[in-house]
């Protein structure tokens, strides 16, 4: 015999006996699954007999019932059925479907009254002229919580006669989820006698949607105990209506602009639709908008192009669905996509098969879609904001049996404004966006120089989920062979911050260029960044500008860093003989606090060592401590293979979600090189400008050790012109140095006199003057660098030119 798991109102805690009801469940095939005793009691046949077997064997030979239509959830009638004796005997049935989002191939649930039961006392004329007379719908159930009487306009409500369904239960009369608790409420008063109240929608099966109500359930008493309820049910189904409509437009309001995403909005639009509004969504939008662009603003002419952004449906997979997601359609002027649009308002289709004849005579897809899933009603509602256009959502029903209301245009257009208005802002974040990054991968480097020093990869990836920020990189050629690394962050997104980006970035170029100390350095770009704080205060734009900076100098014929840091992660550095580890080096504030020092650390890196400089949004998780993000970075610098890209791919996907990143991230590796003693070399110069042609010969000497005799006449001048000053003008001790690699020779020449030299141009009758303009013609760049013990005197020659 068993219990069916849909079959309304049973539960553990009804006591009472089921018999009095004929009760069997059909599945979606038309097999009986479930047969009761009260339906032995009806048919004779036990539930061996029938159990598995198709329902239809019940009926008599001459019988015939027709399959009720997929938008009916409940049908009851008259049917022949065929008793185990072989007698014919004609019931009154009334089914509910048990699952109604399956349509036909839902199973049903069939119930008939067996036992009536004892009637209740109705002597008292006044209470048969109430029940019968009363304007509210009013229905009596005995101790056995079986229907005993209704009334007129109980009966009305129900749509069922009282004469058939006395006898039923509550859930067995109306199959929705409100009269199984309706039912609660009743064995509560019947067992406790105190009086309670109750609302919930509950539907009548006859479609998708039925009334609300608020009961009374009170208990009737005779005799010492009570013996029945009585159920007093009032229709608020307008206010419950408007009450979901208000809640539906709390939750679009909760529910839609969650990220400034134009496609995810959209998709939050769909849903909120689904259910509650429609059983299928699409919206459509105009194509410039996935991009960030500009509404199209001039007057629409059908057929009207748009992309689909979203849609939803009451089905999974969205089998309804003729366009896919990021597909382009274009809609002729009878579809309701280019009516509702041209039409610049809501309109509603009651009946497609007419309204939408013309289009879906030309698009057959759609027709067959259409007659396969029975819609219809159908409404599209154009998105428009600020003024201009920016698609259209159609609404259409086919579960429902209700078509689209008035009331449901105006909740429609209203959480469509509100979906409206965050796709706006959502296109012009997109838009600022798309500047920003454009903005920021212009003024970040393209390709890094190639040095004798260092090998180098980088990335940088922006933001997924917030507006660009002012994340950089740069490696910089110095002097001596010398490179300058330098990661930085400034504070902020958007185009401003890509801006300011650009100004502090060129900063520390044109500051790098004068072979400033990392410290030093960093003490001018915190002035600047003070002053740059200032203007923006003057000019009354929020927000301070703030930054944060990691600047190192490597020097591969030393093999030493000089590194100092303003506020900025520090770097992670991967000998080649040992494990992964922090520099350690004090921190330093960040940029544009003003007046505050900076130091620098000074460390041995041997050649093959692998640094990484990064910003923050590398290390920065919701999801974990900064200490274990120290641990994930150095395992993933472990993993170093030949090459640094590999790297950091290896680093980048170890670290960051697969999902997007909330903060920019800019990754900067380096791996050292050195030079080797052999492609240097140092003489100490005595103060005798006499000793200058014997230096010459030394360095032309050393330039054919080296095979580079074709650059031995333009060094010779510029050696001669550099000692020569340095004699004259300079302090002891005085050093001369060559260094050289492939395709440069770089010569120094270093004193201890702190006066820099500065390139003029000599008038006619002049005797000097003209030595630095000689080595700036002769040479590719030169220039002055200040030491600690004095200053440095350089000059650069290209190898293997003319």
């Amino acid at each position: 015999m068993g219990s069916h798991n849909d079959r309304p109102g049973d539960g553990p805690d009804y006591p009472f006996d089921e018999t009095g009801t004929a009760r069997a469940v059909i599945d979606g095939d038309g097999i009986l699954v479930e047969w009761n005793e009260g339906a032995r009691r009806l048919l004779g046949h036990t539930s061996a007999d029938v159990v598995g077997r198709p329902a239809a064997d019940l009926l008599a030979p001459d019988a015939e019932v027709a399959r009720p239509p997929a938008a009916d959830n409940r049908w009851n009638g008259t049917l022949t059925l065929r008793h185990q004796d072989g007698r014919a005997r004609t019931v009154w049935l009334l089914a509910h479907r048990l699952r109604p989002e399956q349509g036909d191939r839902s199973g049903w649930l069939v119930v008939t009254p067996v036992d009536n039961g004892d009637p209740l006392p109705t002597d008292d004329p006044l209470l048969t002229a109430f029940v019968e007379q009363s304007p509210c719908s009013t229905a009596i159930f005995d101790e056995r919580l079986r229907l005993h009487r209704i009334n007129t306009a109980m009966a009305d409500a129900l749509g069922l006669p009282e004469e058939r369904i006395r006898g039923l239960r509550a859930p067995e009369i109306g199959s929705s989820p409100g009269t199984k608790e309706l039912e609660e409420h009743m064995l509560r008063v019947l067992r406790t006698g105190q009086p309670e109240g109750l609302r919930t929608p509950m539907g009548t099966g006859s479609g998708a949607d039925g009334a609300a109500w608020f009961s009374r359930i009170a208990p009737l008493a005779f005799e010492g105990r009570v013996r029945g309820v009585c159920v007093s049910a009032h229709d608020f189904t307008e206010h419950y209506l408007a009450r979901q409509r208000l809640q539906l437009v709390n939750e679009a309001s909760i529910r839609l602009g969650s990220t400034l995403d134009v496609t995810r909005t959209a998709q939050e639009l769909a849903d909120v639709f689904v259910p509650a509004l429609a059983d299928f969504v699409s919206v459509d939008l105009m194509d410039p908008l996935d991009h960030g662009g500009e509404p199209f603003s001039g007057p629409l002419s059908a057929p009207v192009s748009l992309r689909r952004a979203a849609h939803r449906s009451v089905h999974a997979g969205n089998p309804e669905a003729v366009v896919k997601v990021g597909q382009v359609e274009a809609y002729p002027a009878s579809s309701p996509q280019a009516d509702s649009l041209l039409a610049g308002r809501p309109i509603v289709a009651a009946d497609p098969a007419t309204t939408l004849s013309r289009w879906l005579a030309w698009d057959p897809v759609r027709r067959e879609r259409v007659r396969t899933y029975g819609i219809h009603s159908t409404m599209s509602v154009p998105i428009q904001a600020r003024g201009a256009t920016l698609g259209v959502a159609v609404l259409t029903r086919f579960r429902r049996t209700d078509p689209f209301t008035a009331d449901d245009v105006l909740i429609a257009g209203e959480i469509t404004a509100r979906a409206a208005v965050c796709i706006d802002n959502a296109r012009r974040f997109s838009r600022e966006r798309e500047t920003a990054l454009a903005m920021q991968r212009s003024l970040l480097p393209r390709t890094l120089p190639r040095t004798a020093a260092v090998e180098v990869a980088s990335r940088y990836l922006p933001a997924s989920r917030a507006a660009v920020g002012g994340d950089w990189f740069d490696v910089i050629q110095l002097s001596g062979m010398r490179v300058a690394m330098v990661v930085g962050d400034v504070v902020g997104h958007g185009v401003q911050a890509s801006a300011t980006m650009g100004r502090i970035r060129t900063a520390v170029r044109t500051l790098a260029d004068i072979d400033l100390a990392p410290d030093e350095l960093l003490t001018h770009l915190d002035d600047l960044v003070v002053q740059l704080s200032a203007e923006a205060g003057s000019e009354g734009t929020t927000g301070e500008v703030g930054a944060t900076c990691l600047y190192a100098v490597y020097d591969p014929v030393a093999r030493r860093c000089t590194l100092a840091r303003a506020g900025h992660p520090p770097p992670v550095m991967l000998p080649p003989d040992g494990p992964p580890q922090e520099i350690p080096m004090p921190s330093g504030p960040p940029l544009g606090l003003g007046g505050l020092p900076f130091e620098s650390t000074e460390v041995t890196l041997p050649e093959g060592s692998v640094l990484a400089l990064y910003t923050d949004g590398l290390i920065e998780s919701r999801d974990r401590d900064v200490d274990v993000s120290h641990r994930m970075l150095c395992q993933a610098l472990a993993r170093t293979s030949s090459s640094l890209d590999d790297t950091c791919h290896h680093i980048l996907q170890a670290l960051l979600p697969p999902t997007g990143i909330p903060d920019d991230v800019a990754l900067l590796l380096a791996r050292t090189r050195g030079l080797p003693t052999s492609q240097v070399a140092t003489w100490d110069i005595p103060a005798d400008p006499a000793l200058v042609a014997p230096i010459r010969k030394q360095v032309v000497s050393q330039l054919g050790t080296w095979r580079l005799d074709e650059a031995a006449f333009t060094t010779e001048l510029v050696v001669s012109e550099l000692v020569t000053n340095a004699i004259r003008y300079g302090d002891r001790p005085i050093r001369l140095r060559l260094i050289h690699d492939a395709m440069t020779l770089i010569c120094e020449v270093s004193d201890t006199s702190h006066t820099a030299p500065h390139l003029r141009r000599a008038k006619i009758f002049d005797e000097g003057g003209r030595g630095l303009l000689l080595v700036a013609q002769l040479t590719e760049r030169w220039g002055n660098r200040h030491t600690a013990e004095g200053k440095t005197i350089w000059a650069e020659l290209a190898l293997g030119e003319d």
